[in-house]
């Protein structure tokens, strides 16, 4: 499998934001982003998927976090659908139930080139510390759109809200990592009866 590896910036009136990924990588992270919260959640995406990331970002954190979030994830999927180019050789599905003390959280992907969210979190409240929690779905509503992935996250149950957002970063990072691993039965082949999928 040829290294799968991108860069992407991205720039508008609200945030100037760069993203490289290593694919075939050790979990390794730099996070920049301005917001606290969202760093800690990026790096379990980027420790528990194995993919190692960089993202640096400037928003328009004087309004709120919104604007800085989504567009990370707009660039992150970018970044990993660039990556993969044309999805050869990898498993292509994958899903995971994840546990974190109280907390239950599945993920579940189809690496389709077909976006789509299914989302079924709640959270008891509207923040985690000053973190809008409203803003865990943003960032994989744009993930799953740019990377081309369908996924669907269901948390089962669980207290804390910080647990169960740090549950559905772990779950998706995790069912990437499984999904986008070498099919060693057919490591040559598009895991599609279309011959495609990308979209």
């Amino acid at each position: 499998m040829a290294p799968r590896s991108a860069e992407v910036s991205r720039k508008t009136k609200e945030t100037e934001i760069s993203v490289s990924v290593h694919v075939d990588g050790t979990g390794r992270s730099e996070m920049a982003t301005g917001v606290g919260f969202f760093d800690h959640m990026l790096d379990q995406l980027s420790r528990h998927s194995l993919i190692d990331m960089k993202v640096s970002a400037k928003g328009d954190l004087h309004i709120d976090d919104h604007h800085t979030v989504e567009d990370c994830g707009i660039a992150i999927g970018q970044a990993l659908s660039k990556a993969l180019g044309d999805r050869r050789g990898i498993m292509r599905y994958a899903s995971i139930d994840l546990a974190m003390d109280e907390t239950l959280t599945r993920a579940a992907i189809d690496v389709s080139g077909r976006p789509f969210l299914v989302w079924n979190v709640n959270f008891s409240a509207p923040k985690i510390g000053t973190f809008d929690t409203e803003l865990v779905r943003e960032f994989f509503q744009a993930l799953a759109q740019n990377a081309g992935i369908t996924l669907h996250v269901t948390n089962h149950y669980g207290a804390n809200n910080h647990h169960i957002a740090e549950t559905c970063f772990k779950a998706v990072a995790r069912a990437l990592r499984m999904a986008l691993e070498s099919d060693p039965r057919q490591p040559d082949a598009v895991p599609s009866t279309k011959g495609s999928l990308k979209g």
